[in-house]
């Protein structure tokens, strides 16, 4: 006489658990003075390197609170907008009008962005008027 065969037995399922910090520590929520200063921080950052602050705050404080959140996106939203509007004014930069793209989109980042910065310290919630939601 045989014995049917077993079926191999499958771990079982870790319950879902909060986000966690390093050494497996919860996430604390910011306080809002600290949800300020992030936000202002991601957006002035953006006029010196780009969209790579505003990732950055996205990838590492999006789950910190809604306001840092917020303003983690539209940064990163805006700031990936005048990426693409610059590669066009480079593409185009044998002919006049992607001198004058590079030139617009340099200012546009800047004055948006100490803007928004302005916005995001006052405590308000601010959308940048030229960015397409990539990020929702």
């Amino acid at each position: 006489m045989t014995t049917p065969p077993i079926p191999p037995q499958q771990p079982p399922v870790p319950p879902q658990q909060p986000p966690q910090g390093p050494y497996g520590q919860p996430q604390q929520p910011l306080n809002p003075a600290d949800e300020k200063l992030w936000a202002t921080l991601i957006h002035i950052g953006g006029i010196f390197f780009e969209f790579i602050p505003a990732l950055i705050g996205y990838l590492v404080l999006k789950d910190r609170g809604p306001f840092i959140n917020a303003h983690a996106k539209a940064a990163l939203n805006f700031q990936i907008t005048m990426a693409i509007a610059l590669i066009v004014g480079i593409i185009t930069s044998f002919i006049i009008i992607g001198i004058v793209i590079i030139f617009a989109v340099a200012i546009v980042n800047i004055i948006f962005s100490i803007i928004a910065a302005v916005k995001a310290n006052q405590g308000q919630l601010y959308t940048y008027p030229l960015s397409i939601p990539f990020i929702k």
